[in-house]
Order: C-alpha cells, then sequence, then structure tokens
C-alpha cells in the first residue's frame, strides 16, 4: 500500500515536471530562483518545486496605441494614435530586465509619440507620416534594445484636428485653388494675347490673307442654318466706291 503511494505520487511529481513548447515558444528556466537556461521548443522536463519555466511568446505582436493628444511644435493640438509591431529576439531579457514588457512596450510607445510630435509643425505631420513614424521607430527600437524587443514598424493610424482647425484649412485650401485659378486664367490671357498679336502680324503681312480669313469664318459659320449672319465689307472695298463716286 505504501509502495502503490509513493509510486503515484511519484508520478505526479514527474508529470508535473514535463513541459511542452510550442514552435513559436521559448521557455526562461530559473533555478531556486536564479535564471539558469532557456528551452528551445518541445518536450521538456523541469525539476518540480526546484525550476520554474516561464514561457515566451516569441510572434511578431501588432500593438494598438491608444489615441493621444499631443501638441505640434507650432502649437496646434491633435489627437494621433498609431500601431506598433515587434518581437522578442531574447526571451531571458524580455522576463528579467522588465516588468510585464508588453505593458512597458505599450507605455513607451504612447510617450515616444507624443514627445516626436511635439517636435514637428502641423504640415509634417500631416504630409509627412512616414518620416513621423520611422522617427518613433528608430526612438522606441533603441530603448526597448535592452529589453531584448525588436521593433518592426510603426504605423500612424489617424490624425485627429479641432473643428476650428479643420475650418481654418479648409477655408486656406479654398484660398489656395482660388489663386491658382487666378494664376492660371492670367497667364492664359497673356498667351492668348501674344498668339493674337503674332497672328495680326501675319495676316497684315499677307497681301488678301485677311481676306482669305474672313471668307473661311463665314464658311464656318454657314454651316448652322440658325445663324444669321451679317457680313462687314471690307474698308478698302468702301474706298473704292468712294474713289468711283469723286470720278
Amino acid at each position: 500500500m505504501i509502495f502503490e503511494s509513493f509510486f503515484i505520487l511519484a508520478a505526479i511529481f514527474v508529470a508535473s515536471g514535463i513541459k511542452i513548447l510550442y514552435e513559436y515558444e521559448r521557455g526562461v528556466v530559473f533555478t531556486l530562483g536564479k535564471y539558469t537556461s532557456t528551452k528551445e521548443p518541445g518536450l521538456k522536463f523541469i525539476i518540480p518545486i526546484i525550476q520554474n519555466m516561464k514561457k515566451i511568446d516569441m510572434r511578431v505582436k501588432a500593438v494598438d496605441v491608444p489615441s493621444q493628444d499631443a501638441m505640434t511644435q507650432d502649437n496646434v493640438s491633435a489627437r494621433v494614435n498609431a500601431v506598433i509591431y515587434y518581437k522578442v529576439v531574447d526571451s531571458s531579457k524580455a522576463i528579467i530586465a522588465v516588468e510585464e514588457y508588453m505593458y512597458a512596450m505599450s507605455q513607451l510607445a504612447q510617450t515616444t509619440m507624443r514627445n516626436v510630435i511635439g517636435e514637428v509643425p502641423l504640415d509634417d505631420l500631416l504630409s509627412k507620416r512616414e518620416a513621423v513614424s520611422k522617427k518613433i521607430l528608430t526612438i522606441v527600437d533603441k530603448e526597448s534594445d535592452p529589453w531584448g524587443i525588436k521593433v518592426i514598424n510603426v504605423e500612424l493610424k489617424d490624425v485627429t484636428l479641432p473643428e476650428e482647425m479643420k475650418r481654418v484649412m479648409a477655408k486656406q485650401a479654398e484660398a489656395e485653388r482660388e489663386k491658382r485659378a487666378v494664376i492660371i486664367k492670367a497667364d492664359g490671357e497673356v498667351k492668348a494675347s501674344k498668339d493674337m498679336a503674332t497672328a495680326a502680324k501675319t495676316l497684315a503681312g499677307a497681301p488678301g490673307a485677311l481676306h482669305l480669313r474672313t471668307l473661311q469664318s463665314i464658311n464656318d459659320l454657314s454651316s448652322d442654318q440658325s445663324n444669321t449672319i451679317i457680313f462687314a465689307v471690307p474698308l478698302e472695298v468702301l474706298k473704292a466706291f468712294e474713289g468711283f463716286k469723286k470720278k
């Protein structure tokens, strides 16, 4: 009876020390509270009571950085959120060097995002998101390196501005469009006037060219029968009649 009880207790003792690590996991082993080794994927055994193992997920993690109210360099309030992609590259550091590395990464990303946004003007924040994201990535990756974590990417998802600023920007954009339209129209008129002056010089320098142009215009108008054509007699013809009367 005693032997059977001992056998059952021994089986339970051994079974409690058997651990299975999946391909994407690593096991950080502590012996009497001291780090001793890192286990690779597979069937592993640790000594119960004496040893303890912490499992670490080595896959890439996508963490949504909550929306943050930040002030840009030109004192414009903006609400920004982002997503950060990272993975653990050193499982022992992720356990030993920092408490709750996932929470620590979220907090680090939030504070870094606010600081970086405070260093750039609003125009750069809106038009150069990739550069701002890259700067955040560089800082977060450097700060999290002692934790055994590699930051893969940072993306700014959305930038929300106050309603007053949206209205101001809309008016500014409308004024800019009107300005471009006026400039384009003025350039067109200048070009048209130059072309007309060139055409007038060409017609004036070629005998009979003006009459041919007039006949061509009449021919174009005559294709539509609903048009009423008033033919303007050239001054040369009137002068010829004036000379005939004098005779």
